[in-house]
C-alpha cells in the first residue's frame, strides 16, 4: 500500500500532526474510494480511526493551502533544472441550492453559458520538460455586491437597442490625454493580482519565472500591465479580427506629432517576409507568422504570431492571433507555451471525475475551501505516486492508481482476519494479483491462482 504519512511528512512543520494525520486518512481513502466523493463517502472508506466526526473536523479546519501545495511541490516534483511557466485559468463547480458559500452564477465554457455553481481561480506551475501541470494555489471567486450590479448594468446596456444620434466629429470639448499605463484593475484583476504577488513572495529564491499564460480573455492592456507590475511577460490570445497596425516607416510629414501607426493587419494578405514556417498535414497546411504590431489599446507593441490554417481542397481558411509582451521570444517557443497553458484543463478534468470537485456538498467559508483545494492538491499526489510506482509507464493512470490502491486495501483488510498471515512472497503475489484485477493499462501478474 503506498505511504501516505512519508508522502506527507513534508508537511509536519507547517500544520498540527492531528492534521496531517487527518489529511493522511482522507488522501488515502480517496484513493480507494469508488462513487461520489463527498465527507459522508470518505468517511465509509477511511476504515478504522476515520469516523464521520473526523473528517467533519477535517473540512472545519482552516489549512494554509497555499503553503501546503508550495511545501508539496518543492519536496516532490520540482526539478532545479527544468523551465516553468505560471499559468492561470478559472474552473467553474456547478451547484444546485441557495446556500452554499459564494454561490452565483458563472460562465462554463462546457456548457457555453453561465450555470449556478462556484468559481475558483487556480494558479499552476506547468514544467517545459515533462508538459504537466501543478496547481500551487486555488481562491475561490467570491462576486462583492458592486461588482454584480455593474455586471448586470453591462448585460442591460448590450440588449439596449442601438441609438441613431451619431456624436460630432471630432474631440468632444474639455477631454483630456488619458495615460494608458495607469490603468485601474477591475475587480477580477485585483484578485489575481494578489494571488501572483502573494506566490511570487513564497517562490522567491527558488524559481524564477518569466512568463505568465492567460486565456484570451485576459488578452488586453489591463491584463498586461498588470503582469508587468509583476516583472512578468504575459502571453495570451487577441481576438481573431483585433485591429492591429504595423508600425509607420514612412516620411515626415512635416507638422504635428510623428505618425506612429502604418498600415492595418489584412489576415487574408499577410507579408511573406513574416513568414516563419510551412507545414503541410494531409490536406491542412498551417503557416507560421511573427509580427512586431501595435494595438491602439496596448501603449507598447507586441510580440505577434499569427497561425494560419488553411483546408487544400475547400480553401477554407481560419486563424489565431497569439501575441506575448517579450518582443524578444521567438515564435516556436510562443506558441508552445501557449499550447501549454492547456494542461491546467487537465488538471481541472482529474479534479472533477477523481478528486470530488464536482461532488463535495460544504456549504460554509471554510468548507467549501477545504474541499476545493483538496481536490487540486490530490491532482498532485496522484502524479507522484503514478511517477513513483511506474516512472517508466505513461500509460498508468489515475484509474490504473485508484485500482491498486482498492486491491491493496481488499487483501489488508481480508488478511487482517485470518489466524495465520501468509508468508511474504505469497503475500505479495496475492497483493499484485488482486491489485491488478481492476487495471486498464498496466501489465497483468504473469502467475496465477487456481
Amino acid at each position: 500500500m503506498v505511504d501516505i504519512v512519508a508522502l506527507f511528512q513534508c508537511l509536519q512543520p507547517h500544520v498540527t500532526s492531528t492534521t496531517v494525520r487527518q489529511f493522511s486518512r482522507i488522501a488515502l481513502a480517496m484513493l480507494v474510494m469508488t462513487g461520489r466523493v463527498t465527507m459522508l463517502g470518505i468517511s465509509r472508506w477511511t476504515g478504522t480511526g476515520g469516523s464521520y466526526r473526523t473528517v467533519q473536523r477535517f473540512f472545519a479546519t482552516v489549512i494554509p493551502w497555499a503553503t501546503l501545495f508550495w511545501v508539496f511541490f518543492r519536496q516532490h516534483v520540482y526539478r532545479p533544472q527544468d523551465v516553468y511557466l505560471l499559468v492561470g485559468d478559472e474552473v467553474v463547480a456547478t451547484k444546485a441550492g441557495q446556500h452554499t458559500y459564494g454561490l452565483d452564477r458563472f460562465f462554463a465554457s462546457l456548457y457555453g453559458k453561465p450555470v449556478p455553481g462556484l468559481a475558483f481561480f487556480t494558479l499552476s506551475f506547468v514544467s517545459t520538460q515533462e508538459r504537466r501541470s501543478f496547481p500551487v494555489r486555488v481562491e475561490q471567486v467570491v462576486r462583492s455586491a458592486a461588482e454584480k450590479a455593474a455586471t448586470r448594468a453591462k448585460v442591460a446596456a448590450k440588449k439596449q437597442p442601438p441609438t441613431t444620434a451619431k456624436r460630432r466629429p471630432g474631440r468632444p470639448k474639455g477631454s483630456k490625454n488619458q495615460p494608458k499605463a495607469e490603468v485601474t484593475l477591475t475587480p477580477e484583476l485585483l484578485r489575481i493580482t494578489g494571488m501572483l504577488g502573494a506566490l511570487l513572495k513564497v517562490i522567491a529564491g527558488v524559481i524564477s519565472l518569466t512568463y505568465v499564460v492567460l486565456d484570451g480573455h485576459f488578452g488586453n492592456h489591463n491584463a498586461l500591465q498588470m503582469a508587468r507590475q509583476h516583472n512578468l511577460h504575459l502571453i495570451s490570445k487577441l481576438r481573431y479580427d483585433a485591429a492591429l497596425y504595423f508600425p509607420y516607416t514612412g516620411p515626415y510629414a512635416g507638422r504635428g506629432p510623428h505618425r506612429k501607426y502604418g498600415d492595418k493587419v489584412d489576415y487574408h494578405d499577410l507579408p511573406l517576409s513574416s513568414l516563419k514556417e510551412t507545414t503541410v498535414e494531409g490536406h491542412m497546411q498551417t503557416c507560421l507568422y511573427q509580427m512586431q504590431l501595435l494595438h491602439k489599446e496596448f501603449t507598447q507593441p507586441l510580440n505577434v504570431v499569427i497561425i494560419v490554417k488553411t483546408n487544400l481542397r475547400t480553401q477554407a481558411r481560419a486563424h489565431v492571433v497569439l501575441f506575448s509582451s517579450d518582443l524578444a521570444l521567438a515564435y516556436a517557443p510562443l506558441v508552445d507555451y501557449y499550447g501549454l497553458r492547456f494542461q491546467i484543463e487537465f488538471n481541472f478534468r482529474d479534479a472533477k471525475q477523481y478528486w470530488g470537485l464536482e461532488d463535495f456538498m460544504n456549504v460554509t467559508p471554510t468548507g467549501v475551501t477545504n474541499a476545493a483545494n483538496l481536490s487540486l492538491f490530490m491532482v498532485n499526489v496522484a502524479y507522484c505516486l503514478r511517477a513513483d510506482s511506474h516512472p517508466r509507464d505513461s500509460d498508468y493512470s489515475v484509474l490504473d492508481l485508484k485500482a491498486d490502491c482498492r486491491g491493496y486495501k481488499y487483501v489488508e483488510e481480508t488478511i487482517q482476519m485470518l489466524p495465520e498471515k501468509p508468508e511474504p512472497v505469497l503475500l505479495a503475489k496475492i497483493l499484485d494479483q488482486v491489485a491488478g484485477l481492476g487495471r486498464i493499462h498496466a501489465a497483468q501478474p504473469s502467475f496465477s491462482f487456481s
